[in-house]
């Protein structure tokens, strides 16, 4: 069992940077894919970033080079730093984890956080 607790995300302005962070608990964090997804209003879920155990992450075509996301295996701790927000990137952003095959699909992931609202005013 993984639980995942999201902290970080506020109203921002455009242009904005904000760094969210997600907690994981439970001793197999290091087994365990991570990923960042985000759920804006009236859209389907969708992959932000991947963060395998060691590695470079991958990162959605709408969020790179300017979304980074990192991991401290020590700490179990998930980051998503987001720079240069735009309007568009206003979500409800969760933390997932899988230890399953590596995949975009939401349906595919194990564990979720509860989400951590990021709002972007242009």
């Amino acid at each position: 069992q993984v639980q995942l607790v999201e902290s970080g995300g506020r109203l921002v302005q455009a242009g904005d940077s904000l760094t969210v962070s997600c907690v994981a608990s439970g001793r197999t964090f290091n087994r365990h894919l991570m990923g960042w997804f985000r759920r804006a209003p009236g859209k389907e879920r969708e992959i932000v970033a991947r963060i395998p155990w060691s590695g470079p992450s991958f990162y959605a075509d709408s969020v790179k080079g300017r979304f980074t996301s990192t991991r401290d295996n020590a700490m179990n701790t998930v980051y998503l730093q987001m720079n240069n927000l735009k309007p568009e990137d206003t979500a409800l952003y969760y933390c997932a984890a899988t230890s399953g095959y590596i995949s975009d699909n939401y349906r595919d992931w194990d564990y979720w956080g509860q989400g951590t609202q990021v709002t972007v005013s242009s």
